[in-house]
């Protein structure tokens, strides 16, 4: 288990900005590669999900036209 300490607002500051520098940051090409990829994702995701609710909403109107005349 962690050992816990008090720390100063300061020192909570200082580890994080050390942490920070370990960071492997994304070059630019690996940036819009992944940029690219969660574009498609979304929109494919939001072309289904629209999808969906327009076969549903069309179940639902012949369903109940069955009940109004």
């Amino acid at each position: 288990m962690a050992e816990t300490t008090r720390t100063t607002v300061f020192d909570f500051f200082h580890e994080v900005s050390e942490q920070v520098r370990k960071v492997t940051w994304p070059d630019r090409a690996q940036l819009q590669s992944s940029t690219g990829v969660i574009v498609v994702f979304v929109l494919t995701v939001a072309v289904v999900i629209f999808g969906m609710d327009r076969i549903i909403m069309a179940i639902l109107g012949l369903v109940t036209s069955l009940f109004t005349g």
